[in-house]
C-alpha cells in the first residue's frame, strides 16, 4: 500500500485574478474576497487527483480536515484518513502541523511515501519548515507566485508523477530549491526572491539507452561516482556495515580496504575494523554503539533482493534495531531498469520486520543522484 500525504492551502492563488499578486496574510485574503476572488487551489488539486482515481486500492491517503483535503477526497470518492484537524479558517500553522504529522515528525506513527500539496511559494516554505528533507514532497501549482522548484509544471503533471510511482516506474529524486519573493516589494514592481532551502522531489526520469561498445567503461564510472558519494558522506562517529556484492566491493576498493565479496565488513573512520561479520558480531556492534550503525547494501541476485540473498547476517533481530534511514541502497540505473518494474525485495526471517522496510525508498544511483524505487516483501 502506497501512503500519500495530501494537503491543500485553500487560499493559494486567490489574489492573482484580482490583481493582488499574492495571497500571504489575512488582510490580503480579506481584500481578495472583497474584490470577488474565488478559491482555485481545490480545483487545481482535483485535476492532479484525477490521474489517481483508478489506483484507490493501492493508496492510503493521509490528509487534513475540511478544505485542506478532506472535502475534496470525500467528493472524489477516495479512501482517506484525517490526521490533522484544521482551524476554521485554516492558517499556515495548519500546513506546518499537518505536514509534520504526515512525516512522522510530531511523534506519531505516520510516515508518508510522498507529501503532495497544493499551493504557492508560501505554502512550499511552510512545508519546508515542517519536513525539510524528511520525506519527498511534490507541489501542485496553485499559487500566484511559483518560483520554487518543488512544483510540477501543471496540476495534471503532478498527478502523473504519482501515477508513475504507483505503477512502480522509476522516477528520479531531485534536490530542488524552495524560493519565495517579498510580496510587498513585488506589488511595488520589485522582484526580490530568496532561497529558503531545498527539499527532495520525485520527478519523471528519462533513460539514456546503453550501448554495447564501451558500456562496461560507463558502468565503472557510475559505480565510482556511487562509491565516492558514500565515502564523502561517511561520518567519523558512525560504524558502516558494507554488504555483499560487486557494487559494494567498489566502495571498499575506493577506501583502499580488503573486502569480503560474499560477506559483511565494518568500516569506522576509514578503517576496516571487522571482516566477514556474523549476525552475532553485528548484534554486539549494535549493543556497543547504539544509534551509530549504518548499512550499505546493493541489489543482490536477478530478482531484486536487497535483504535475504547473500546477506542473511542482516537478520530480523538486526533489522529490528535499524530504521529505513539507517540503510543506504546503492545500484546503477541500468541495474534497476533490468528489474522491469519489479520491486526490490526484503526477505528476512520475520514477516513483520520485512513489512517495516516496505514502501518507496531512495536508491543512490550516482554522486548526489538518486531515484525513488518501490520495496516489497517476499511473499
Amino acid at each position: 500500500m502506497f501512503t500519500l500525504g495530501f494537503i491543500i492551502n485553500p487560499f493559494a492563488g486567490i489574489g492573482g485574478k484580482v490583481g493582488l499578486k499574492g495571497s500571504d496574510g489575512e488582510a490580503i485574503r480579506t481584500e481578495a474576497f472583497a474584490r470577488g476572488a474565488k478559491p482555485q487551489a481545490v480545483e487545481r488539486a482535483r485535476v492532479a487527483l484525477e490521474s489517481l482515481l483508478d489506483y484507490q486500492d493501492k493508496l492510503e491517503v493521509l490528509t487534513a480536515s475540511g478544505d485542506m483535503g478532506e472535502n475534496l477526497l470525500q467528493d472524489m470518492g477516495f479512501n482517506y484518513q484525517v490526521v490533522h484537524d484544521s482551524r476554521e479558517p485554516s492558517t499556515f500553522e495548519d500546513t506546518i502541523e499537518a505536514a509534520k504529522t504526515m512525516a512522522g515528525l510530531d511523534g506519531s506513527h505516520h510516515r508518508v511515501e510522498v507529501l503532495l500539496f497544493a499551493g504557492g511559494d508560501g505554502t512550499a516554505r511552510n512545508v519546508y519548515e515542517a519536513v525539510d528533507e524528511a520525506v519527498p514532497v511534490l507541489g501542485i501549482p496553485a499559487g500566484v507566485k511559483i518560483h520554487s522548484g518543488v512544483y510540477a509544471v501543471t496540476p495534471h503533471a503532478a498527478g502523473l508523477v504519482i501515477e508513475k510511482m504507483l505503477n512502480q516506474k522509476l522516477v528520479s529524486l531531485l534536490e530542488t530549491s524552495v524560493m519565495d519573493i517579498d510580496e510587498e516589494a513585488f506589488r511595488q514592481g520589485v522582484v526580490r526572491a530568496k532561497q529558503y532551502g531545498e527539499m527532495q522531489v520525485p520527478a519523471e526520469h528519462r533513460y539514456i539507452q546503453a550501448t554495447k561498445s564501451g558500456g562496461r567503461e560507463v558502468e565503472e564510472l557510475v559505480l565510482q561516482d556511487i562509491a565516492d558519494f558514500i565515502i564523502d558522506n561517511m561520518e567519523d562517529e558512525r560504524y558502516y556495515l558494507v554488504g555483499s556484492g560487486s557494487t559494494c566491493a567498489v566502495v571498499m576498493d575506493a577506501l583502499g580496504l580488503e573486502n569480503t565479496l560474499l560477506g559483511i565488513d565494518c568500516v569506522h573512520q576509514g578503517k576496516l575494523i571487522a571482516s566477514d561479520m556474523t549476525e552475532a558480531d553485528i548484534l554486539q556492534l549494535l549493543k556497543d554503539h547504539p544509534k551509530q550503525v549504518k548499512v550499505v547494501i546493493t541489489v543482490i541476485g536477478g530478482q531484486g533482493h536487497i535483504i535475504g540473498r547473500g546477506n542473511q547476517q542482516l537478520s530480523s533481530a538486526v533489522l529490528s534495531q535499524l530504521n529505513k534511514d539507517d540503510i543506504s541502497i546503492i545500484a546503477t540505473k541500468t541495474k534497476l531498469k533490468e528489474l522491469e518494474g519489479r520491486p526490490l525485495i526484503v526477505d528476512s526471517d520475520e514477516p513483520d520486520i520485512n513489512q517495516r522496510f516496505a514502501g518507496v525508498t531512495k536508491v543512490i544511483t550516482g554522486y548526489e543522484d538518486f531515484v525513488l524505487y518501490p520495496v516489497g516483501i517476499e511473499t
